[in-house]
């Protein structure tokens, strides 16, 4: 456990050689799933106000179907389309990298107090961005952190296209508004 919370904390911190240790750690992927957990549940509680109990499950359920949607399409367009010459990564290592990017996620929870939820949830998403990105790099070996915010933006478009289909076919809407 001590393990997780350090590397979680470090992540968090936006330290590169965390991102490292995890992508060649292949029995760091319980560890980043816990991380995503723990992020997506504390996203839940911090907006509970705004969809209650369901909001917090469907919320939980969509971040790590969203994690595992953005991984593999990362993984896809970073090896196949934008690769550097000493690219090399497979799916694990960028769910193992892009899981712990979730840690600043956990802080989400604030947004429980009144007034705070976008705002928090707004500088949130962006930390998350910027480990996202750092995770991507170092994952994919890039020496450009440009090509990594290219493989991320990419992947980001196409994984909200997809969990906007995937609300719109269970009858809810992204924007909290039914279709």
């Amino acid at each position: 456990m001590a393990d997780l919370m350090d590397r979680a904390v470090r992540a968090a911190k936006l330290d590169a050689s965390v991102y490292e240790e995890v992508e060649a750690d292949k029995g760091a992927l319980g560890q980043a799933m816990t991380v995503v957990l723990v992020s997506s549940i504390a996203a839940g509680i911090g907006s509970a106000h705004h969809g209650g109990i369901a909001g917090l499950l469907l919320g939980a359920a969509a971040a790590l179907v969203g994690w595992y949607i953005w991984a593999f399409i990362t993984h896809f367009i970073g090896t196949k389309f934008l690769p550097e010459s000493q690219t090399s990564a497979d799916v694990g290592e960028l769910l193992r990298t892009t899981g712990f990017s979730s840690s600043p996620g956990v802080l989400r929870i604030i947004g429980i107090i009144p007034g705070l939820t976008a705002i928090v949830f707004v500088i949130v998403s962006v930390w998350m961005l910027v480990a996202m990105v750092i995770a991507v790099r170092q994952a994919l070996d890039y020496t450009s952190t440009g090509r990594a915010v290219a493989v991320c933006a990419i992947g980001w478009i196409f994984q909200m296209i997809v969990i906007f289909l995937l609300f719109w076919l269970f009858g809810l809407s992204a924007l909290g508004v039914n279709p």
